[in-house]
């Protein structure tokens, strides 16, 4: 017994000492892989709102790009947040910045610029723009980046940016007996296209009204005269004679020629309109190029908007923005996918895709851009319109300064008041919100 129980002990002190040397060799063993080798990147999250304002399957499009983007750099992981119109997005972002909660990166419209700026919420790029080559900024066209600056510094990088352009349908040109090789060139000359292109069940001219009026509204007003704000966001010119010439123009198309829908016609109506053949003319974004070419039964045109002293059109659409309110090591990340989305072959490839212009000279200069335009040439029209066109109505207080023009838009248009009345309280409404940027 005794013997047994010395046994027991020595065997018991030998599992023992065992384990206690099994212990640092199970530790070796399970550090071994690391051992010796960089630790493996920590991965950066991003979110990435972004918004679609024109037509077709745009999110699938943008989905694959932000993976194409991950596959690059495997260490960044993009969260595309698909966040609705312009104007959702601009909310989302909104209450985001104010929760403490912001997107990291977003695609927001670059008349956002001051909004943002007046909540503290984006910061100035130029030194990421700085570690670029030299002639980085220089090759995004000047027209886009007018939205983007702002005393002395760059706050955001276009991306989805447009003009807006005149699409005629040749078909019902020839049918009118218009030469379908010669749109209108001037305001007069297309409200007299548009008399004859008119007949029962379609309109001769759309232009929308609901969620753009005030952009609209510039096409004429840089026809006419100048631009509806001051460089620096703080003054507008809505009360001006041109600006009520133009106004009236626009006013007597629907509402005296009858050669266009009286009132508030919808921005997404329009285009739908125009590829159903409800009507010969429409003013809209060149951003819905690929949609009415996939879509349209008929041979469509597409130029300059028609001019009354000289050609104009604002410039229009979304800008990236990086947020404030994150961690430094994100903003490096959502500049790296700004730069990614902005390349010039993928500048190429959105613009293809949707009909927005390529931001960037050198899209133009790609073999997949050279070979799109050789075959579809109204994919030109709209960047060659840049050299007409001008920054965005954008300024301090945005939403309520450009709301206070559109109210008074639609209410000339629906006979509920007259141009020069109209712009005169606009310019009262617009003066009282940028009262404190002014003192």
């Amino acid at each position: 017994m005794r013997t047994i129980a010395k046994m027991s002990v020595l065997t018991l002190l030998t599992a023992s000492l065992m384990a206690g040397c099994a212990k640092p060799q199970t530790e070796t063993s399970a550090s071994t892989p690391g051992a010796g080798t960089e630790k493996a990147k920590e991965k950066t999250e991003l979110t990435f709102y972004y918004p679609i304002a024109v037509g077709g399957p745009l999110t699938a499009t943008i989905e694959a790009m932000a993976a194409d983007f991950t596959k690059e750099n495997p260490d960044i992981t993009v969260k595309p947040v698909y966040t609705g119109s312009y104007a959702d997005t601009t909310v989302k972002t909104q209450a985001g910045v104010q929760g403490k909660t912001p997107p990291d990166v977003a695609v927001n419209l670059s008349t956002e610029l001051y909004s943002l700026l007046d909540m503290n919420a984006i910061i100035p790029l130029d030194e990421f723009i700085a570690k670029e080559d030299k002639n980085w900024l220089s090759d995004f066209y000047p027209a886009f980046l007018a939205n983007s600056q702002t005393g002395g510094k760059m706050y955001s990088i276009p991306f989805q940016r447009s003009t807006i352009v005149l699409y005629y349908n040749k078909d019902m040109f020839k049918e009118a007996g218009l030469d379908p090789n010669k749109p209108p060139t001037t305001w007069e000359e297309m409200a007299e296209y548009g008399k004859k292109l008119k007949k029962e069940g379609r309109w001769g001219l759309e232009i929308p009204v609901s969620g753009f009026a005030y952009w609209m509204m510039q096409t004429f007003s840089l026809q006419n005269g100048k631009n509806l704000m001051s460089e620096d966001g703080k003054k507008v010119f809505f009360d001006t004679k041109e600006n009520a010439e133009g106004l009236q123009f626009w006013s007597d198309m629907a509402r005296k020629d009858k050669i266009m829908p009286e009132g508030v016609t919808e921005w997404a109506t329009v285009p739908s309109d125009f590829i159903a053949g409800k009507t010969a003319m429409m003013y809209h974004t060149t951003g819905n190029l690929t949609n009415v070419k996939k879509n349209a039964k008929f041979d469509f045109g597409v130029t300059f908007l028609p001019q009354k002293k000289s050609y104009g059109s604002p410039t229009g659409g979304g800008n990236f923005y990086i947020f404030k309110d994150i961690d430094k090591k994100k903003q490096e990340a959502a500049w790296k996918f700004v730069k990614f989305m902005t390349e010039p072959e993928r500048a190429a490839k959105w613009s293809i895709e949707t009909g927005y212009v390529g931001v960037r000279k050198s899209a133009y200069e790609t073999d997949v851009m050279k070979k799109y335009v050789a075959e579809f040439p109204p994919a030109l029209v709209a960047r060659d319109q840049l050299q007409h066109a001008a920054a965005e109505l954008s300024t301090h207080n945005n939403g309520k300064v450009s709301k206070a023009l559109s109210d008074q838009l639609q209410a000339v248009l629906t006979g509920t008041a007259e141009p020069a009345a109209a712009l005169k309280k606009a310019q009262e409404e617009a003066d009282k919100a940028l009262a404190p940027f002014n003192k």
